[in-house]
């Protein structure tokens, strides 16, 4: 039998942790101490099998124990226990979902990052092979074969059955596992002439082209308006104009997070003078100052209901926007409960390597949006991949590399007073969780995960704010929408859904289940028939509701459903949609 795990309660109310990941310490990559630690836990999984109806992991580690000389862990090959790691894909809904032994609890289960050790303890010893390497180096492979001619002859090899024979053979890729397409007329190359990049801004250039009338027009707000003619005529103004209130509270946030002093504040005190009682230390101010912010947001909105709305209307719209930055004033910051970020209506794009190279369409629908809203936008000047393809291998030296290119990108373009958006959930969700996790004392990786959005959670901080258009010329039907895990573990509720339900005439029918594709994973032949099974009850129930639409955040998913469908149509993705929806 194996030795019985002492511990305390049964589950918790307390809100879950996650440990930084202590991923620099030798001590990480001890193989006694985490076979000791995979024992452990495997055993407490087998008294409790709640997440029995999740990923491949565990229906493995349960079978191989039911099917053991002893009934109990100690009479499973140890072998077991790296096919229980291989079929982890670090979806993070053991934790997010089914676990009632998660930290606080003393037992301190955080399946999802035991398995990250052992991938990471693997690869440091094994290294990671040359179809992982491959697979996961999505820059390198999307930028051959993005190669004009030579995208064509991809794309043809690919969609042709001798093809996929070739990729089966050589790579170990499923013959009917969802590959994309590439282009060669990435996302980056359609929209920088569109709205320009980020480094546009060091020369001066404006990044909105339209001038105040057409933005007017299109019926964006006055400040919207305003800040586009400001734009168009700083370069010829021989003295800046007078920074409104909204201006003067951004630049001292700006100057506040870059560890400056604002023009109109006072030196800095020392660090022992702020924490004295009854004087506001640098985290408190930030939070005041972003709280005005966002209540120079909603006045503004309310001013505009105030030309066409009753005194009364308008009176109560502008005490809404107060409530909320008294309420922001008092939140703990991005994760804390019932905390709301709030937004600078200035938006540089991550396209991410997928959706520049793979699905461009995305990066060009989302910016279309933010357009239409009258969003200031650009795109980051320079960026790589997130890093997630090789977190789910373990390699963590080459995350890392990932991080130190992009960080420093991310931060020029929040210190220029933009916030960012990403269209891929598992991306956001790298800036947002897991390089906070592996460098919890870097300032700047803390600074990009407060300011880092998922693009429906950005729309709707704005609708919330009063600052969404809602002037749809289209519903969209009965539409079933999947909910990716990647999103789901970003803890901020279905805004995908709750934006789509603003389009008259629109029903969305909810899926919080897996897909079954979770990164490479998919498309290897040997977890081919396991993802499948796992997307079977996402991909009944959009054939059983028979949609006038089908869609996830994660294009990959989508491709994936439409996979295990017979006939399926293609998957419109949430921001298509909702671009449909405006009639753009």
């Amino acid at each position: 039998m194996s030795a019985p795990v002492s511990g305390g309660r049964e589950g918790s109310l307390e809100a879950p942790t996650r440990h930084p990941i202590d991923w620099k310490n030798p001590a990480f990559y001890d193989e006694a101490a985490l076979d000791k630690e995979l024992t452990r836990v495997f055993d407490i999984c087998h008294g409790c099998r709640r997440c029995f109806s999740l990923c491949n992991s565990f229906p493995t580690l349960f079978d191989a124990i039911d099917a053991s000389s002893t009934g109990e862990l100690d009479g499973v090959d140890k072998k077991v226990y790296w096919e229980v790691v291989d079929h982890c894909y670090l979806c993070d809904m053991c934790f997010m979902t089914k676990c009632p032994y998660v930290p606080p609890h003393p037992w301190n289960i955080d399946f999802p990052h035991l398995m990250l050790r052992a991938k990471a303890v693997h690869t440091k010893k094994e290294g990671i092979g040359f179809r992982n390497k491959l697979l996961a180096s999505t820059d390198t492979v999307g930028a051959i074969a993005g190669i004009p001619v030579v995208v064509e002859v991809v794309n043809a090899v690919n969609a042709s059955a001798v093809g996929r024979k070739l990729l089966d053979a050589t790579l170990g890729v499923h013959p009917e596992a969802p590959i994309p397409k590439y282009h060669s007329n990435t996302a980056r190359k359609r929209l920088k002439d569109l709205v320009g990049t980020s480094a546009d801004d060091t020369k001066g250039a404006s990044s909105v082209r339209s001038t105040s009338a057409e933005a007017a027009s299109n019926g964006a707000s006055p400040r919207s308006a305003a800040n586009g003619a400001a734009d168009e005529s700083a370069a010829a103004a021989p003295k800046r104009a007078p920074m409104s209130a909204r201006a003067a509270v951004m630049a001292e946030m700006a100057a506040l997070e870059a560890g400056e002093a604002a023009p109109s504040a006072p030196a800095p005190k020392p660090a022992a003078l702020v924490a004295q009682p009854r004087k506001e230390t640098a985290a408190e101010k930030l939070a005041r100052l972003e709280a005005a912010a966002a209540g120079e947001s909603a006045r503004e909105a309310a001013a505009v209901t105030a030309a066409s709305a009753p005194a009364a209307a308008a009176k109560a719209a502008v005490a809404e926007g107060d409530a909320a930055a008294k309420a922001l004033s008092g939140s703990a910051g991005p994760g804390a409960a019932g905390a709301v970020r709030p937004t600078t209506g200035r938006v540089a794009i991550f396209t991410t390597c997928y959706g520049n190279r793979n699905e461009p369409d995305l990066d060009v629908d989302l910016v279309k949006i933010l357009q239409h809203n009258g969003i200031d936008v650009r795109l980051v000047a320079k960026e790589v991949c997130c890093g997630m393809p090789k977190l789910e291998l373990g390699d963590l030296d080459s995350v890392a590399g990932h991080k130190e290119a992009n960080i420093p990108q991310l931060m020029k373009v929040i210190d220029d007073g933009y916030d960012i958006v990403a269209p891929i959930p598992s991306c956001v969700l790298m800036f947002k969780q897991e390089l906070p996790l592996m460098f919890p004392d870097d300032a700047d990786v803390k600074k990009v995960q407060s300011r880092i959005f998922d693009p429906f959670e950005y729309l709707m901080l704005r609708h919330r704010a009063g600052l969404l258009k809602t002037d749809f010329k289209q519903s969209l039907g009965n539409v079933s929408y999947h909910v990716p895990c990647h999103l789901r573990v970003q803890n901020i509720g279905l805004k995908t859904r709750d934006l789509l339900k603003l389009v008259p005439d629109t029903t969305v029918d909810v899926i919080e289940r897996c897909s079954g594709h979770n990164g490479t994973y998919a498309v290897k032949k040997e977890f081919r028939a396991a993802s499948v099974k796992i997307g079977r009850p996402v991909m009944t129930r959009v054939e059983s509701a028979q949609p006038a639409y089908y869609a996830s955040d994660c294009p990959m998913a989508g491709h994936q459903i439409e996979s295990g469908m017979k006939d399926a149509k293609e998957p419109t993705h949430p921001l298509k949609l909702l671009r449909i929806a405006y009639g753009l």
